[in-house]
């Protein structure tokens, strides 16, 4: 008997991952609705490779199935595989060719995606389904990646300083010509005040869940109980229309200072002026063309001054689009390096927020309740601490991609592995971002109630960013004392007496040993990823 002939291979079946929340995106702008299927799904091994905040899954999935929602309400037809559907195999290998099954399309259509795991995936597919398989380039960022490679191959990314005046140019954003807006590149140095007593930050937009997100934090409430972080309150937007109104509401009543505040802290304030839109760029409900042009816009309006617009503007066209341009140059290998020889297991209190050390449990328990910390208290709390105690790179970096709602490893990895630990040995900071306790004194108020005094170096209530700060320079002293932008603190070392230095290492050793490593059940997986 002779089996029937298979129906012909029509149209294009076009998968669309929970990072890629754009309708401009590559994969669907030749979507035909008659003739192609949009693939979503919802994969629970990306949600535990490492226990990922409570909030960020339920972010995830609400804005996928928001976005699901709204492509079908155009006429799309849209194939969704939630999460506790019985069938779902939870690998995207596997959804892929179950799909194919289903409407045998004549290819696949995939925007490249944010992590290099799944690229890497992605290269086994076309002989895994028998079908071609379209990567295309995704067009959302001002740099791609073979032109940021060229840049590189130019010698044009070697600081993100240059790079940034490089994309200045290129985009016209901030210019006046062939000329900087205002005549310089950078307000750096104007945007470094602590916050005045008395100011209060203005209350934030927030976003009350709907039906359908409800249903998602009940499901993540179930299968996720274990996960770190509160599911209450859940404010993210989780809609292209309501993350345009969160752009709205910081360029209106947080952008004007900004660039002030931008580095201030404040116990009990976990946002102050700081955008809150990186959840949204980062998963596709904004785009980074907007942002810019919608604070350039208030700029030239009048509406907010030229160091909060272009420090805000900084860290898009430049911060975002340079550590990005890194990974995918650098990587596999750049994730391996370890310059400082960190190998310290990251100590349990990152996960339970207790400890004495008023600053650490403060940015620990905002991280908690919202899945976010501002920029400052990452890089110069929780970040520093794991920079002197000598963390071991892929811990503190499990941590950073575990805990926020905007972290995927694109962007995660190079901000944790190179700017705060240094652990690329100056590729994206040409000097580590060390600090002692008097930083974070001069820059907040988490000191005036601490348990320790960021005035004393030793001794029962000294404060540990203090000791650990000198311990970590004698730690490193072969290779970090020829930086030139370490010349000052080892100058300081030098004048000290082999007793003082003595005193120093045992106090932070003592310290150190005090602090218990997180138990296995909160120690992140290494085998998949968002």
């Amino acid at each position: 008997m002779t089996a029937a002939p298979s129906p012909p291979r029509t149209g294009a079946l076009r998968l669309v991952m929970g990072d890629q929340l754009t309708t401009g995106l590559a994969s669907l702008a030749s979507l035909d609705p008659a003739r192609d299927v949009v693939l979503m799904v919802e994969v629970a091994d990306e949600a535990r490779y490492v226990p990922h905040h409570k909030q960020k899954i339920a972010f995830l999935l609400a804005a996928m199935r928001h976005f699901a929602r709204d492509l079908a309400a155009r006429g799309v037809r849209v194939d969704y595989v939630r999460l506790d559907d019985p069938a779902n195999t939870h690998s995207f290998t596997d959804e892929l060719t179950r799909a194919v099954a289903r409407h045998a399309p004549a290819r696949v259509v995939v925007t490249e995606p944010g992590e290099w795991r799944v690229w890497q995936m992605m290269q086994g597919w076309s002989t895994t389904l028998g079908l071609p398989v379209e990567i295309c380039a995704d067009d959302r960022f001002f740099c791609s990646r073979a032109e940021f490679a060229r840049l590189a191959q130019a010698r044009k990314t070697g600081r993100m300083e240059f790079f940034y005046r490089e994309m200045r140019r290129r985009t016209g954003i901030l210019m006046d010509g062939d000329t900087p807006v205002g005549g310089q590149w950078n307000f750096d140095a104007d945007n470094r005040k602590a916050l005045p007593r008395g100011l209060r930050p203005p209350a934030r937009r927030r976003f009350a869940p709907d039906d359908l997100t409800r249903e998602v934090i009940n499901l993540v409430a179930a299968r996720f109980a274990d996960h770190f972080g509160d599911l209450d309150p859940f404010g993210w937007a989780v809609t292209r229309a309501d993350a345009l109104a969160a752009l709205d509401d910081f360029i209106a009543t947080a952008l004007p200072d900004f660039g002030d505040y931008q580095d201030a802290m404040k116990a009990g304030e976990d946002f102050l002026f700081h955008g809150l839109i990186s959840p949204y760029l980062n998963c596709g409900l904004l785009t980074a063309v907007e942002v810019c042009a919608a604070a350039e816009t208030a700029l030239r309006a009048g509406r907010a001054p030229l160091n909060a617009v272009e420090g805000f503007i900084r860290q898009i066209l430049g911060w975002r689009e340079f550590v990005r341009g890194i990974y995918w140059t650098e990587m596999p290998d750049y994730a391996q390096t370890n310059h400082l020889n960190a190998g310290r297991d990251l100590p349990a209190f990152y996960w339970t927020g207790q400890t004495s050390m008023r600053c650490m449990a403060d940015c620990i328990a905002a991280t908690r309740r919202n899945a976010y910390a501002h920029h400052i208290q990452r890089l110069m709390v929780t970040g520093n601490f794991a920079l002197l105690a000598g963390i071991a790179p892929a811990q503190i970096e499990e941590w950073y991609l575990a805990v926020y709602a905007d972290a995927f490893e694109w962007v995660e990895l190079p901000n944790v592995h190179g700017m705060v630990m240094h652990a690329d040995g100056g590729r994206i900071g040409s000097k580590p971002y060390a600090a002692s306790g008097a930083y974070i004194n001069r820059m907040s108020d988490y000191c005036g109630t601490c348990t320790f005094d960021p005035k004393q170096k030793t001794g029962a209530r000294a404060c540990p960013f203090n000791y650990l700060y000198w311990n970590f320079l004698i730690e490193n002293e072969a290779a970090l004392a020829r930086n030139p932008r370490m010349a000052l603190p080892y100058r300081n070392l030098a004048r000290m007496t082999p007793a003082d230095r003595d005193q120093i290492i045992r106090a932070a050793r003592h310290f150190l040993a005090g602090h218990a490593p997180a138990p296995a059940s909160m120690q992140p997986r290494l085998d998949d990823g968002w």
